[in-house]
């Protein structure tokens, strides 16, 4: 098992996520309905929803993921990272951040360094991102990783409770 670095960019250090960082990941984002509005696992009803998470985080030598931490307060702020599919050989990216600091780049900051680290590390002929059609954000978050559409599709919630009309972006190096 290979883990992941730390990284850092200008605003954030990009760094391991622990079981000791269950609270926070509850508190700040998981159980928050707005920045799970679109996510693909349902909302966090308690820390417990998310130990397994967080306890077999690493066990994937295809998954790196990383928590967000913001260099001004030390805060852990959002989590995401980057996932090979060996079936297609696509790599895709997946975030969440907490909703107070929304609209500030810092997903775009955070997920430029990490495809970096990635190609720098990896074989990444394609990376692709999937986001829910009222999901503007995400959207341009891709835009401005430099991703364009790819395909019309959809994505279920894990528990299967919501099925969302969606839009796959990628970029090929």
């Amino acid at each position: 098992m290979k883990s992941v670095p730390v990284l850092e960019t200008e605003r954030l250090i990009l760094r391991p996520l622990s079981i000791e960082d269950l609270d926070t990941v509850y508190t700040k984002w998981a159980s928050d309905p707005r920045v799970n509005k679109y996510m693909i696992y349902p909302l966090w009803k308690s820390r417990e929803d998310g130990r397994e998470w967080l306890e077999t985080m690493y066990q994937d030598d295809d998954k790196k993921d990383f928590g967000f931490v913001d260099k001004a307060t030390g805060e852990l702020i959002g989590s995401g990272g980057i996932y090979y599919h060996a079936d297609i050989g696509v790599w895709s990216i997946g975030y969440n951040l907490s909703y107070d600091y929304w609209n500030r780049g810092l997903v775009t900051e955070a997920i430029s360094k990490i495809i970096e680290w990635a190609r720098e590390n990896f074989t990444v002929p394609v990376v692709a991102g999937t986001f829910a059609v009222g999901n503007i954000g995400s959207q341009r978050v891709m835009e401005k990783l430099g991703m364009t559409f790819y395909e019309d599709t959809e994505y279920s919630k894990l528990d299967g409770s919501e099925t969302f009309k969606a839009k796959t972006y990628r970029k090929v190096f």
